[in-house]
């Protein structure tokens, strides 16, 4: 697991009317992992094409990682333009040792 990851969800805020709403993203802790590129794809949107590059992301599975769930993205620690959207998590060796997170780079 060469890469480092920041896993981040969106903190709730106050609009200041009482409701509480989505806010920025923010960081909720830091695990080492590995990326590997699937193959990319281009969909049509607004009628332009658009290219879609998924990664299959693996980390160990713990306490707080398993705690992710698809409303979460992961940045890169190297690199924070690289930004991954979590489409789906699965447990790969039905033991709980990994999990593998399906993500789009954006």
């Amino acid at each position: 697991m060469r890469s480092k990851l920041h896993f981040q969800a969106r903190s709730e805020v106050d609009d200041g009317f009482g409701n509480v709403t989505s806010g920025p993203f923010e960081t909720v802790f830091t695990e080492p992992a590995r990326l590997r590129p699937g193959i990319g794809s281009e969909t049509v949107q607004a009628a332009r094409l658009q290219g879609v590059q998924p990664y299959t992301i693996t980390i160990r599975s713990s306490a707080r990682t398993r705690t992710i769930t698809t409303a979460w993205r992961a940045v890169d620690a190297r690199d924070a333009t690289r930004i991954f959207d979590i489409k789906a998590i699965a447990n790969p060796d039905e033991w709980g040792m990994n999990l593998n997170l399906v993500a789009v780079q954006s």
